[in-house]
């Protein structure tokens, strides 16, 4: 396995504490695949990815549970407004989470996808997030 980014925002900053909430945190590994936890989030929701899921990257279905897309997109959406961001709307989230069975992202590393995503609910982008360092 390569190399493994962790961004956690908590208690109003990255940096912070996953435990707090509301929190974000953002796996990034590889370039390929950004692993979306946040809290609160209903029941059964409260993780996303972004560029491939794992299941579809290794070829294999247990790499990842099935994602409820348009579900998660709303939720992460409602949490945006917890952190204090403008009223997202589920649509611009919905564009940005990887597709089932995709061939190819749209962005070339999945690190351009994250900072759209953080940029997209208002929060700084967090240190060591390549492209981003200058702007924390």
């Amino acid at each position: 396995m390569g190399s493994t980014e962790k961004f956690v925002y908590g208690g109003g900053e990255w940096g912070g504490d996953a435990d707090v909430v509301p929190s974000l945190t953002i796996q990034v590994q590889d370039g390929d695949i950004a692993t979306v936890d946040y809290r609160p989030a209903p029941d059964g929701l409260g993780r996303f990815y972004l560029g491939f899921q794992p299941r579809d990257y290794f070829d294999d279905p247990a790499e990842s549970d099935p994602v409820d897309l348009d579900a998660e997109a709303e939720a992460f959406a409602e949490w945006a407004l917890l952190v204090g961001a403008v009223d997202v709307e589920a649509k611009h989230v919905r564009r940005l989470l990887a597709e089932a069975h995709v061939d190819e992202p749209e962005d070339t590393f999945v690190e351009e996808t994250v900072e759209r995503l953080v940029r997209l609910v208002g929060l700084p982008i967090p240190e060591g997030l390549e492209g981003g360092d200058d702007l924390v």
